[in-house]
């Protein structure tokens, strides 16, 4: 077994999909990227986490189809656009985009004791963060 399908099958027996949209969407990018040599670990959680819902997995692919468009060797100028599109977001948003970049960074996702996060954005950084640890294992 190959390290994508190690991948998404520890994800899977985890119950780390929240629906089958997510799934297929993460299994989609995963497919159609693990090949390309800006692929690391940490864009798998990114991957990961922009499959979440159709907006963020929509602004995943764009990024991602640039970059392999450009014959982008890493993830660097990914990560400088994270910062932007951070800086560009309110509430939660902006923590599940600091996450993506602590992802690329490979560095571990500290919040701020005060930051005032909305129950739902909490739930999907925690659950980030769980398929996190599952994909550093692999």
């Amino acid at each position: 077994m190959d390290w994508k399908d190690k991948c998404f099958a520890a994800l899977t027996e985890r119950n780390m999909f929240e629906d089958s949209w997510h799934k297929t969407r993460f299994k989609e990018l995963l497919d159609c990227y693990i090949q390309s040599p800006f692929f690391s670990k940490g864009l798998c959680k990114c991957m990961y986490l922009s499959a979440w819902d159709e907006e963020h997995f929509c602004v995943m692919l764009e990024i991602l189809m640039a970059m392999s468009l450009g014959k982008d060797e890493d993830t660097k100028e990914m990560r400088i656009n994270g910062d932007i599109l951070a800086e560009e977001q309110t509430g939660g948003e902006y923590y599940i985009y600091q996450l993506s970049n602590a992802f690329l960074d490979d560095a571990p996702f500290h919040l701020d004791k005060s930051a005032a996060i909305p129950p739902e954005y909490m739930y999907i950084i925690r659950r980030a963060l769980q398929a996190s640890n599952i994909i550093d294992q692999l």
